[in-house]
């Protein structure tokens, strides 16, 4: 993409359509029936965003489901579902693949006939505190393939999990389209001693007036109902409303029981291990290179450090490591609560730079560190709307893509972005705007300073019980890190594979990572912005 062809397009409001006048999918090869949602003005996207926008939605498109309801007892059970080694006895050594049948049953203990359960694989020697991911093929009919490279020699064991099974996801997709409002959001209007609060989201049912809080610049959609008595321009601030309860039918609702078919291990028939013996004779460092960017997997853990097969990471053992590296820097922290923990882990690091106090609410910001010393300033800010933060105030509210273009760029400015988790509850069209919009600004950054570094951090899996997967589950999260990951390909910018770096570690999986996984980030993170001489 070059910055001027993203630039020719119109931007008018919002992408919604109201209820009643359903609207054929765009897409052909998709070829399905999307429920509208909303009755603002319709989003005018040029020819080639059209294009990009259905393709996205192509390739994310989950695998088709029996018609018809599907009962409890017919459903995947990852107790009596198993997995087996291909050949697991041949001899295995370092660089070679490793491949896993993995075959699903339901209650009855009767195979299924169809795909689209959503699991999840790593390989791990638990004595080395080695792990990887492992990349899932859906053969539509019951069984999936595991792929796993063979990164490090010595007993290698394979781990295989349902994180839902089909009928789950029948109900995530559901939700997904026609239950955009599962979160709500509220905005305080205040004048002297008087104040109201109102509901605000992406879109609003109509019927009531409401604010019109659309950006200007990026066009991103964002509505409030209207206060009785006060003006929308008395708007003071922005939070998270709550969540919805009462969503599924009583049979929806087993589909998604801890202990039974949420994050449950699948087992093994046979061994479920396998010996590699290290490579002959090879110089050991380009043994786990990978040059393709989009290599499966990116990387691997060994003895807990994260090993990228795309780019080489040193580690940033000691507070001096960072400062030589961050000296003179100006670093720009965007996104959600995932990159504020890069912000608490450097800042709690490295002695010299401390948190000058804004007066900013905790856990949402903005913040800053500074290290007079060494010239290094240290900043985050939290994305725009929709945000489930406590409160965030009015005039912090603002768009990733409106702040980059306000940032002169430069070899002494970093940027990292992270936009993701609190998307998961929209139509994918929702995210796939806001990151074209972010693209458009990066392109631009990037195209009048390029030396500017600017990375990504993914997605990352977390703990999944009935109430969160309804909201966030990592089927959600995988769906729009896929999404981003194709969106922003291509581009000068570097991804931290936060996704892979949470599958393949040993610790329980957490919406914020535990410090040694946050380490390894910022290892990877670092890594980029100074880059080893070689």
């Amino acid at each position: 993409f070059s910055p001027q062809h993203l630039d020719d397009d119109t931007i008018s409001g919002s992408n919604w359509i109201t209820e009643n006048n359903v609207q054929q999918s765009l897409s052909q090869t998709a070829k399905t029936t999307r429920k509208p949602y909303c009755g603002y003005t319709q989003q005018t996207l040029s020819k080639r965003e059209q294009v990009e926008q259905e393709s996205l939605l192509a390739a994310i498109q989950w695998p088709k489901h029996p018609d018809g309801k599907v009962a409890f007892a017919q459903s995947t059970n990852p107790a009596l579902s198993d997995f087996m080694i291909v050949k697991p006895s041949r001899f295995f050594k370092v660089g070679d693949q490793l491949e896993v049948l993995v075959r699903v049953k339901d209650f009855q203990g009767n195979p299924k006939q169809y795909g689209g359960d959503y699991l999840q694989a790593r390989i791990h020697s638990p004595g080395l505190k080695a792990g990887a991911a492992g990349r899932i093929v859906d053969c539509h009919n019951g069984l999936y393939k595991v792929f796993f490279t063979l990164l490090w020699p010595g007993e290698v064991k394979v781990s295989v999990s349902l994180v839902h099974p089909s009928e789950a996801i029948q109900v995530l997709l559901r939700l997904r389209e026609e239950r955009p409002d599962r979160v709500y959001f509220k905005s305080s209007f205040k004048s002297g001693r008087y104040s109201e609060t109102t509901e605000c989201n992406v879109c609003l049912p109509g019927g009531l007036p409401v604010c019109n809080f659309t950006d200007l610049y990026t066009g991103e959609p964002w509505f409030c109902y209207k206060p009785r008595k006060l003006s929308c321009a008395s708007r003071i601030s922005h939070a998270k409303g709550g969540y919805l309860k009462g969503l599924l039918t009583q049979e929806e609702s087993l589909f998604f029981q801890s202990g039974v078919n949420i994050k449950r291990p699948i087992l093994s028939s046979g061994p479920d291990s396998v010996i590699v013996k290290p490579k002959a004779f090879t110089d050991s460092s380009s043994m786990d290179r990978a040059e393709d960017p989009t290599a499966s997997p990116s990387g691997y853990y060994y003895e807990d450090q994260w090993r990228s097969r795309t780019h080489r990471i040193h580690n940033f053992n000691k507070s001096d490591d960072i400062i030589e590296c961050l000296q003179g820097k100006v670093i720009h922290l965007f996104g959600d609560s995932t990159i504020r923990q890069w912000f608490e882990y450097l800042t709690a690091f490295v002695p010299d730079l401390v948190e000058f106090n804004l007066g900013s609410p905790k856990n949402v910001g903005p913040f800053m560190s500074v290290d007079l010393k060494h010239n290094i300033l240290l900043k985050f800010r939290c994305h725009g709307p929709p945000i489930r933060f406590s409160t965030v105030f009015s005039s912090e509210l603002r768009y990733i893509a409106n702040e980059l273009n306000s940032i002169v760029g430069g070899r002494n400015t970093v940027i990292a972005i992270t936009i993701w988790s609190h998307f998961s509850t929209f139509p994918v069209e929702v995210y796939i705007r806001r990151l074209r919009n972010i693209r458009r600004a990066v392109l631009q950054l990037l195209d009048r300073s390029p030396k500017t570094s600017i990375v990504i951090r993914t997605a990352n899996v977390q703990e999944l019980g009935p109430e969160v997967s309804l909201f966030n589950s990592d089927w959600y999260s995988f769906q729009l890190d896929s999404v981003m990951r194709k969106m922003f390909s291509g581009i000068a910018v570097h991804f931290v594979d936060a996704w892979e770096m949470s599958v393949a570690h040993y610790l329980p999986h957490n919406l914020h990572p535990n410090e040694i996984i946050v380490k390894n980030q910022i290892d990877a993170f670092l890594s980029y912005v100074c880059p080893l001489q070689t």
